[in-house]
């Protein structure tokens, strides 16, 4: 049998093609795949157009050695991924008779006709095994191939195209040898660009380098993602480790992370490890930074206020952002408060942080590129940084 170390994900509806409908179903078995360690080469969206999807088929055929693909197996004359996986391994398709009988008693339980266009879903090509679909009634293809490359057709509705794939073909892709050990840690940066990342990293983003060390730009931070695939002589743990270590001496001070960890969840576990409360006091964000934060930290929040302008004079004195924080420490009462004000700078907004905490406080000022939501966004993934570094200064 042939192992399957690569593969590709073909998404098949115009409803795709159009925007008239999202894809979902290619970015999560995209994910399932790569943490089984298989290198999905190419994700591909086709309308419902034979030639082209034929095309495709072919190809893939020659690149990989799984094809998954999604859609098109309704009973419309427009559901042609039948069609177009019998012409590419030149096969013809024909009625399986216990899935048309299937079928029929599906239609007769529900009280509807069983129409001559139902019957498509019933069809079935020699070196095809039918997948079952116990919520809907297009059943899926496993298609072997002579040199032990696979082709898996599945529903496109996600509720039925999970199940079947979680629980049917998974576990005989797992059972054929599915992917490869695969050693992998994230790393997750804040006040550093792509570009400048990739400047100080260098000659560790060569694509053809083991590991493979890639930058990939997130709403809360750039992630560089090391990994290494285990092979005979290999030991991909270690030279993931020693890799993430050069990475974060290069990066250093701007390594706050790692995998999925979110700034919430960062936070929370400093606050958690001193038994402390937070209370936070937002000033023109919107409520940017208890929007980030708030879930996450649930209960940990003792106070949180949203002030559209910075508060009038009190006994004769502005309120800055050290009194700020001060006073929403007072407010919770916390063991810790942040003031963080925001005001546009051109086009970029300037973004003011203040914490007060049992061993003083702490003031900082930063830029953030883009003004309006953007802006304020960016300014909240700032205020959490500069209190996570806080947190873990002592």
């Amino acid at each position: 049998m042939r192992p399957i170390h690569s593969a590709a994900i073909v998404s098949v509806g115009s409803e795709l093609t159009t925007g008239e409908t999202r894809d979902t179903n290619a970015g999560e078995l995209a994910g399932d795949l790569t943490e089984a360690g298989v290198e999905v080469t190419r994700l591909t969206a086709l309308p419902d157009d034979e030639a082209a999807l034929r095309e495709t088929l072919r190809a893939s055929l020659d690149a990989v050695d799984l094809i998954v693909l999604t859609g098109g197996l309704g009973p419309t004359p427009d559901d042609l991924t039948r069609e177009a996986i019998a012409a590419a391994v030149g096969e013809r398709p024909t009625v399986d008779p216990e899935l048309d009988a299937w079928l029929a008693a599906l239609f007769e339980r529900r009280g509807l006709p069983f129409v001559e266009a139902n019957r498509k879903q019933a069809w079935r090509i020699p070196s095809a095994t039918t997948i079952p679909n116990e919520r809907g009634t297009a059943p899926g293809w496993w298609v072997d191939r002579p040199d032990g490359r696979v082709i898996v057709a599945l529903p496109g509705p996600p509720r039925e195209m999970r199940p079947m794939w979680h629980g049917w073909v998974r576990p005989r892709l797992v059972a054929r040898g599915l992917g490869r050990t695969l050693a992998s840690v994230t790393l997750r940066t804040t006040g550093i660009g792509e570009s400048l990342i990739a400047d100080r990293l260098g000659d560790l983003l060569d694509r053809q380098a083991d590991p493979l060390v890639a930058t990939y730009a997130r709403n809360e931070a750039v992630d560089v993602r090391i990994s290494s695939h285990e092979r005979p002589g290999h030991d991909a743990p270690a030279a993931v480790a020693a890799a993430a270590a050069e990475v974060e001496r290069r990066l250093a001070g701007h390594v706050w992370g790692r995998g999925t960890t979110s700034w919430a969840e960062a936070i929370a576990a400093e606050l958690d490890a001193r038994r402390w409360t937070l209370a936070v006091v937002e000033v023109a964000t919107r409520g940017a930074v208890v929007a980030l934060l708030g879930e996450a930290l649930g209960e940990r929040i003792a106070f949180a206020e949203t002030l559209p302008r910075p508060p009038a004079p009190h006994d004769g004195r502005r309120w800055n952002d050290e009194r700020l924080a001060a006073r929403v420490r007072e407010a919770g009462p916390a063991d810790v408060g942040l003031a963080v004000a925001v005001r546009p700078r051109g086009a970029d907004t300037a973004v003011s942080v203040a914490v007060a905490d049992p061993r003083g406080h702490h003031r900082e000022r930063r830029l953030v590129f883009l003004a309006g939501d953007q802006g304020r966004a960016r300014a909240a993934n700032a205020a959490a940084a500069i209190l996570l570094s806080r947190l873990r200064a002592g």
